[in-house]
Formats: C-alpha cells, sequence, structure tokens
C-alpha cells in the first residue's frame, strides 16, 4: 500500500509541476542576499571548500556601453585605476598589502571590464580577523574612494596601451570589422571594453573622474563575500561598514540598450593578412524573458539546452565523415548583451568549400527544424542532463568560489534565479517526463525564427569566399527543400565491454603504507594500484598511471608518427565503437580516460563520479585490450592537419614559436622538426598501430594510483576483474637521455616578420646544469617569482612599457639536471631594446645581492598559503603518491617543503643566481615587424 501512495504522490507531482509553470522556483537559501540603506546588494556564502580563506568580490552593474563618446576605453581604464589608488590604500597599497599574505596579482587579485559590467575580485584572502578587515576595507574603497591622481592616471595611460597591443591579432581585427553585423549596428558596435587608443593617450582627467562618479554607486554595485566565515557576523560587519556610503542624488538612469530587429538577414565579410583559413557564423537573436522566476523559465532552458545537445551530437557524427565539406559546427544558446540571447551556429569549413560547408550545416537545422529529433536522441539528452543534476547535487559543498560567484553574478546583473539545485532538480523530473518529440519540434522551431538573423564571414583573400548572395540563396534553398528527410533512428548500441572477454585476476599482496596513509595492491599478473580513500571533494575519483620510456625510446624517423598517435585514437573511438558511437554508450556517465606521451614517459589520467568507477576502469581496459585505430577517422585527422597548417601559415604565434625552434635548434634537425607540411607526409597509420603497442601494452610497466570518494570494498573487485585481467610481461623499460642541444652557448637574434599591428615579442632564456634537490628547485621557483614582482614592478608599473611581463624559473630533474629560467613579454618596438636592458638590471642586482626582503618574504608567504589551501582537495593527495612513487619522498614531511621555504633566505636566491648565470647557455630572440 505504501507503494501505491508513493507512485499515486510522483503521479501528482509530475501533472503538478507540468501545469503550473508559472510557479517561482525554489530558491537557495544558502547564499545570504540583501539591501543595504543605500542601495547596495550583498551576497554572503559560507563554505569550507578551501579551508580558512574567503574571496572578496564587488560587481559594479557599469560598463563600456555607458560611455560618452569622449569616454570610450575609460570603463576599463577606471578598472586599471581601481589598482592605483584608493582612500586607505594610496598608490600600489592594495597589491603590496596583499602580496605579503601570500595573494598573487594577476590570478588571486583581479578584474576585467565588459559592455555591461565591470567585476573586481580578491581571491583566497586567510579568514584572519585583521584579513577579514582588509578585505572588507577594500571593497568598501572600490565602491566609492578611488584616488584617480593624475600622476597614477598617466602612468596607467601606456600601460592599456600595451595592453591593446598584446590583443591585436588577425582575429581581433576580424571582429573589429565585424561588430556592427554582431551587434546590430546599436551602440555596442562603438564601446568595445578596450576603447580608443587615441582617447585613452589624450582623454582629459575630468573625463574619467566624471564616468566615475555618474556610474560607480551604491545602486549599481553588489558585494559578494564567499568563504570560511561565520556568515551572521560577517553579515553585520557589512551592514556597519558600508551602510554609511552615500548613495548618489539624482542618479543618471541605468539604461539597458535593446538592439533594433531586422527582418531581412544582415550580412557581413571580413578579411586579415593575419588569418588565413575561413569561418563562418550563422546568428539568430531573441530577446531575453522578463520572468526568471517561474518553472516555465526552467522549462524553456531545458528544452534549449536538449535542442543544442541533440543537433551537437549531429553535427560530431557528420564531421566524422571524409566527404564532409566543414571541420567543425559548434551550436549554442547563450548571451549577447543584457537584453538579448542568440542561437549560434559556427562553421569551420575546410579549404575552398565555404558553400558546400553552409549548405551542408543549414540543411542539418533545417532537417531538424521540419522533422525534430527521434526518441532516443531525446532520452540520451535526458539522461545526460539528469546526470548533471546528479553530479551537481552530490558535490554542493565543494563548489568552489568562483563557480558560486557565477551565479550570484548572474542573479544581480540579469536576475537570473539562484534556485536550490535539489528542489529544482524534482521540478526537472517532471518536465523531463514531459518532453516529447513534438514539444521538442516546436521548441527548435521557435529558436530559428526568422527574424533577427545575421551571417558573419571571416574570408580568405583570394579565395571563394561565402557572399552575401550566395549566403540569401543556400538559405532560400534549404527552406524550400521538399527532398528532406528524416533523421534515421540508429540501432541499438552494444555495452561498453561488448566483444572483450574478460578474465579477472585476484588482489595477491596488500601493502600498507603507513607515512602518506595508502594501500598498495599488487594485483596477480604484477600491476601495482596505489589506493586512497579521500573524501575531502565528494563524489570525485581520480586515476594517475605513470610509465618510463617515452619517445625517447622511439626511433627519430618515427616520431611524427608517434606524435600524433594519440590524436589519432581519439578520433577513432574505442573497442567496438567509433567515435560518434562512444559517447552515445557513455550517455548519462561521467566517466574518461586519457593518455599522453612524453619525452621520457607515457601516462594515464582518468576521472569519474563515484557511480561511474567501473566505467572509467572499462575505459582503462579497453585503452589496453581493444584501442581502435579507426582508417576513416585517420583520413580525416589528416585533412583537419591540412586545414591547421593552412591557419598556422600566415598566424604571427605560430611563425614565432617556429622561428624561435629554427634559432636554436637549426632547419633540419630531425628531433626538433617544425610542423609542416614534410612532418604530415611522414606520418604512417600502420605504424601508429606498432608505436601504440610499444608504448601502451604492458600494463605491468605503469603504476597505477587511485584516489578519492570511492570505497575500498567497491573498488577491490573491479581493480580484479577490469586491471588485474590485463595482459602483461616482466619486460620493464628506461627511458633514454635523447636531449638534444641548442646550437650554441649564446643566441641573440632580431627577427623581422610582418605585422598589421607592430609590435615587439620578446623572449629571453638562461639555463645551466644544477643538481636537482628539493631546496633547489624551490630556489628556482623563487627566483622566477621575484622576477615577476621585479619586472611588474619595473616594466609595467615605471615604464608603462608592457602590460606585463612573464618570468619563469624551474628545475629538472630527467633527462638532465637543469636549471631554466624564461622571460618574455610584448612591447612598443621602439621601447623593446630599453625595457630587455632592464630585464637584464633585474637579474643583475639579484646576481648582486640586491634583493629586497619585502619581494621574498611575498614571494616565500604564498609558497606556504597555496601548499596549505590545496590540502583541501583530494588531488593533493594524489600528487603526494605520485611523488613518493616518481621521486621517492615524503612531500608532506615539514623537512621537504615548510621547513626548507621558511629558512630561506636573500642569499640562498643570490647564491642560486651566480651559479646559475656561471657559464650559462643563453637566447635572446626580439620579433619586430619588418620596417
Amino acid at each position: 500500500m505504501k507503494n501505491c501512495i508513493t507512485l499515486l504522490s510522483i503521479f501528482f507531482f509530475l501533472n503538478l509541476t507540468a501545469q503550473n509553470t508559472n510557479n517561482n522556483l525554489p530558491i537557495d537559501n544558502s547564499i545570504k542576499k540583501g539591501v543595504l540603506p543605500n542601495g547596495m546588494t550583498y551576497y554572503l556564502h559560507s563554505t569550507n571548500v578551501t579551508k580558512d580563506v574567503a574571496s572578496y568580490y564587488i560587481i559594479q552593474n557599469v560598463g563600456s556601453i555607458l560611455e560618452n563618446d569622449d569616454q570610450q576605453g575609460l570603463a576599463h581604464f577606471l578598472e586599471h585605476m581601481a589598482f592605483n589608488g584608493t582612500k586607505h590604500f594610496e598608490g600600489k597599497g592594495i597589491l603590496n598589502t596583499l602580496e605579503k599574505e601570500g595573494i598573487v596579482f594577476g590570478k588571486d587579485i583581479n578584474a576585467y571590464t565588459s559592455f555591461d559590467e565591470t567585476v573586481y575580485n580578491v581571491n583566497n584572502i586567510p579568514t584572519t580577523p585583521e584579513l577579514i578587515e582588509t578585505g572588507l576595507q577594500i571593497l568598501h574603497d572600490w565602491s566609492n574612494y578611488l584616488l584617480l591622481t593624475e600622476d597614477e592616471i598617466d602612468a596607467e595611460r601606456g600601460v592599456i596601451k600595451e595592453e591593446w597591443r598584446t590583443r591585436q591579432n588577425g582575429r581581433m581585427r576580424i571582429f573589429q570589422q565585424t561588430i556592427g553585423t554582431a551587434f546590430g549596428n546599436s551602440k555596442y558596435a562603438e564601446r568595445l571594453p578596450i576603447g580608443k587608443m587615441d582617447i585613452v593617450e589624450n582623454f582629459e582627467y575630468k573625463a574619467l573622474r566624471d564616468f566615475y562618479h555618474d556610474w560607480y554607486r551604491t545602486d549599481l554595485q553588489a558585494i559578494a563575500i564567499i568563504g570560511d566565515f561565520d556568515l551572521e557576523q560577517m553579515e553585520t560587519k557589512i551592514k556597519e561598514k558600508f551602510s554609511a556610503i552615500p548613495a548618489v542624488d539624482n542618479p543618471l538612469e541605468r539604461y539597458v540598450v535593446k538592439i533594433e530587429d531586422n527582418e531581412s538577414l544582415a550580412y557581413a565579410i571580413a578579411m586579415d593578412n593575419e588569418v588565413s583559413s575561413a569561418g563562418i557564423q550563422f546568428n539568430i537573436r531573441h530577446d531575453k524573458p522578463k520572468d526568471k522566476k517561474s518553472i516555465a523559465y526552467l522549462r524553456e532552458n531545458i528544452l534549449n539546452g536538449i535542442v543544442i545537445d541533440v543537433l551537437t551530437e549531429r553535427f560530431n557524427e557528420i564531421k566524422q565523415q571524409p566527404d564532409a565539406p566543414f571541420i567543425d559546427v559548434y551550436t549554442g544558446f547563450r548571451g549577447l548583451s543584457r537584453a538579448h540571447n542568440q542561437f549560434i551556429f559556427g562553421i569551420i569549413p575546410k579549404e575552398g568549400k565555404q558553400q558546400e560547408a553552409f549548405k551542408l550545416a543549414m540543411l542539418e537545422i533545417n532537417r531538424a527544424v521540419k522533422f525534430g529529433f527521434t526518441k532516443a536522441e531525446i532520452q540520451r539528452s535526458i539522461i545526460k542532463n539528469q546526470n548533471n543534476y546528479e553530479n551537481q547535487i552530490a558535490r554542493l559543498d565543494d563548489r568552489g568560489h568562483g563557480e558560486i560567484l557565477g551565479q550570484i553574478q548572474a542573479n544581480y546583473l540579469d536576475n537570473e534565479p539562484i534556485t536550490d539545485i535539489t528542489k529544482e532538480y524534482e521540478i526537472a523530473k517532471g518536465i523531463f517526463n514531459e518532453v516529447t518529440q513534438n514539444i521538442l519540434l516546436s521548441q527548435i522551431q521557435k529558436l530559428y525564427s526568422k527574424n533577427n538573423r545575421n551571417v558573419i564571414v571571416t574570408g580568405v583573400g583570394g579565395k571563394n569566399n561565402l557572399t552575401e548572395a550566395q549566403t540569401i540563396e543556400i538559405i532560400n534553398e534549404v527552406e524550400n527543400d521538399t527532398t528532406l528527410q528524416p533523421y534515421q533512428e540508429e540501432e541499438e548500441l552494444k555495452s561498453l565491454m561488448a566483444g572483450v572477454e574478460l578474465t579477472p585476476g585476484k588482489i595477491v599482496k596488500t601493502e600498507s603504507q603507513e607515512e602518506l596513509g595508502f594501500t598498495t595492491y599488487t594485483l596477480s599478473n604484477g600491476v601495482k594500484v596505489h589506493y586512497q580513500f579521500v573524501d575531502k571533494q565528494k563524489n570525485n575519483v581520480a586515476l594517475r598511471a605513470h610509465s618510463y620510456g617515452g619517445n625517447s625510446l622511439i626511433n627519430t624517423e618515427d616520431l611524427p608518427s608517434a606524435n600524433m598517435m594519440l590524436n589519432v585514437i581519439g578520433r577513432s573511438g574505442l573497442g567496438e565503437f567509433s567515435a560518434t558511437e562512444l559517447p552515445k554508450v557513455l550517455a548519462g556517465k561521467t566517466a574518461n580516460v586519457n593518455l599522453s606521451l612524453g619525452d621520457i614517459s607515457e601516462s594515464i589520467s582518468g576521472f569519474s563520479t563515484t557511480k561511474d568507477v567501473e566505467t572509467m576502469l572499462q575505459l582503462l581496459n579497453l585503452h589496453f585490450t581493444k584501442p581502435r585505430f579507426d582508417e576513416v577517422a585517420y583520413n580525416v585527422f589528416l585533412q583537419n592537419l591540412d586545414n591547421y597548417l593552412l591557419t598556422k601559415s600566415k598566424d604571427l604565434r605560430s611563425k614565432i614559436s617556429d622561428s624561435i625552434t629554427v634559432s636554436l635548434y637549426g632547419n633540419n634537425n630531425p628531433n626538433k622538426r617544425l610542423f609542416d607540411k614534410n612532418y604530415v607526409s611522414d606520418i604512417d597509420f600502420d605504424k601508429m598501430k606498432s608505436l601504440y603497442s610499444s608504448r601502451f601494452s604492458n600494463a605491468a610497466d605503469f603504476e597505477f594510483v587511485i584516489v578519492g570518494d570511492v570505497k575500498e570494498d567497491s573498488l577491490k573487485p573491479l581493480l580484479e576483474r577490469y586491471i588485474a585481467s590485463l595482459p602483461t610481461t616482466k619486460e620493464k623499460e628506461h627511458w633514454k637521455d635523447n636531449s638534444v642541444e641548442w646550437l650554441s652557448s649564446k643566441i641573440d637574434k632580431d627577427i623581422y616578420l610582418p605585422m598589421e599591428d607592430p609590435k615587439a615579442s620578446v623572449r629571453i632564456a638562461i639555463k645551466n646544469n644544477m643538481a636537482h634537490s628539493i631546496k633547489n628547485s624551490l630556489l628556482m621557483d623563487a627566483l622566477g617569482s621575484i622576477l615577476q614582482l621585479r619586472y611588474t614592478e619595473s616594466l609595467r608599473e615605471q615604464e608603462g612599457g608592457t602590460y606585463g611581463a612573464s618570468a619563469r624559473g624551474s628545475l629538472y630533474k630527467k633527462p638532465v639536471e637543469l636549471a631554466y629560467l624564461s622571460i618574455s613579454f610584448d612591447c612598443n618596438p621602439d621601447l623593446a631594446e630599453k625595457l630587455i636592458g632592464i630585464v637584464y638590471q633585474e637579474i643583475e642586482k639579484i646576481k648582486q645581492g640586491e634583493i629586497q626582503q619585502n619581494d621574498l618574504d611575498k614571494v616565500l608567504t604564498n609558497f606556504l598559503k597555496e601548499r596549505e589551501e590545496s590540502k583541501s582537495f583530494n588531488r593533493y593527495e594524489l600528487s603526494a603518491i605520485t611523488t613518493w612513487i616518481i621521486d621517492g619522498y615524503n612531500r608532506n614531511a615539514p623537512e621537504n617543503f615548510e621547513n626548507i621555504v621558511n629558512s630561506i633566505t636573500k642569499k640562498d636566491i643570490q647564491d642560486l643566481t651566480i651559479k646559475l648565470l656561471e657559464d650559462h647557455k643563453s637566447y635572446e630572440i626580439v620579433f619586430k615587424p619588418t620596417e
């Protein structure tokens, strides 16, 4: 009787859900929302996903769309100025204060400006009373107390010009040419956030201050604090600290720009000398719904998601066919602006096939518009949706600060509901239950509306580009095609392990490693699996495996085949299933396994939810026992490589990379070949099969690590079934030293390249042999981090010469013990030599012992802080076990980390730098525009 009542209740609930779509969605009460008397909104969420830290955000409902004509670029400029002086943090006070606590600019401290919003963040500040006060004070100052001094404004002009220079490339210039069509020639088309450089370089101080006073105000601001704190105490602090910020009298209207409707198709084509491959984007604009709180809105989102999911599956199947005229088609339904969404089809055609690619894509869209989707397609998508819900619910307490902030930001800026996901899923089940083929047919017909369409073509000079007339002709032809037939229902698929005869083995030995707390199982086939139960992240299981050998054991002439081998495997499918069938078999599963091949090792990584550990181990088994090399997939891959070579031929970054390789190793080094037509011609399908077998056939040569939220009793029978059954030999491989030296110990070159927007790209490296030790490794890391701080201050802030320089120090253990320091940045070509001189001056200062204790303290504090924060995640144990196995030491022991970090002195950094520079090898390669 009880079961009958339950079934009746479910039936009643499902019907109630279907009938009452105007009811509001359930709200997530774990996120506290409030509004202060001055109009400022606040959000609080307490979580210990990362222990003893909190992240602080301010969301400004202000972006470049609000700029006047003489302010273009000032919304973004103002974002920069928030880090250049506030009431309580003059000059670089915010950065200096936070960096002392190990918080890194660009990583933990950052901001962005978009058309409609500006968002600032300071992540992972320790939750001591003093630092909670610091975090709140920063948000308080960002709200209303920027200093905007003339000296700091002028100093930042150069930084932003260099940011513009760094971001300018062929794709950006094409976007700039077509933005009018993309945004319906609305104000958006004139308000790229980076702005106009003539305004950035010359605006009057008053223009920036006017924008600030007009728009940075409490009724357009929300603060969000997420982390490990007491929610009630934090709310009290916010009310005390932020309520006194004055509201603006008679504020300007925060208007929303609506893009005007267009009945006829809008078309644009753009070309650039640095872009040599075509692209087509077909977009249909839709107004965003006004009511987002109701079940009807959830229903709409679910139906749209299913439509996109099925279309993606269909296009993935077509692109695997050798005669497909496109390399890829991507679909989506996403936000375009504050008032509009967009239904998107992006097409990457093969060379010379723009018209064919567009026509085939449009045929498939219209096949769906006319006939809808099959029951099997819909059911697979529903299963995937259900699995996604279940995974979200299982990891509710493990959501990162950024993920939670995303929900808060959408709520504040776009009125998206912050729903109780568990209750939402119960409603979604009812929606899934009512989905029919007719409902989905109506949904795609609604998305494929006749108005507000545009087509944007990335053309190629001298090629047969898709014209406006051809576009309209193809759309009309396809939409009136009476020969179109429905998509054919596929045959029922077999199980993942079809065709595999397993002979399970046994666990023959169990050992406990007390120091780190993991267990080692030796299986009957000789394989070792190291396991640890860790549930700091619920429903999360990770796999890692490692074996020595890699490319070092492969003949030089076979390296092209080896380097492309895993790409072909990934496109071939697995076991009995092609690359298009495999995702269908795995629908509703969250599990993957990836292989990689390095210079001296091969490795395997995997991930699954707790319920799908068996699927992950099945995938692992198939990679050893039944890998799939599909010759059709191989031929499609070769076609894609042809397009990649075409794309690469004019791409500036590719030219820089290839030029560095030639400068260091020469034109014809067999171990350091350029990826060109000759390289592709040396790839051999049959050779790939034998190379794969040589690297991945003997499981006993690997050591496996499994860490996560899976109990031992559940895992052990799976190990016996899927890993102990793997064929093995007793052979153990060792890597060889096939490292290649540079052409000379000192390489200094200027290389001139044609550029549409002139810039210099500087690449500097210094290397030297150095004995590997944990301390030396930490010292090299510290050296790179100190230089990063110095270059941010000298190259960026003092000189305004670059948007940012990257400095990195590393110490390698294999194949040779080697210290390596690299520095790179883009800049104004006229300033390149001056900035390069400063790069070497900073290194020389460290060599002479001129090291600021403040810089060293910031770096070492960051090392300790990040190590402690990493312990909040399952991957910490995974790394600890892997380190024990590969490098033979306990990374948890204080003498292997904390004690070393705490003992590092300026003298240690100086001595290491002296050692690095003694008879070192180096290169300095500067790329400049041809004159």
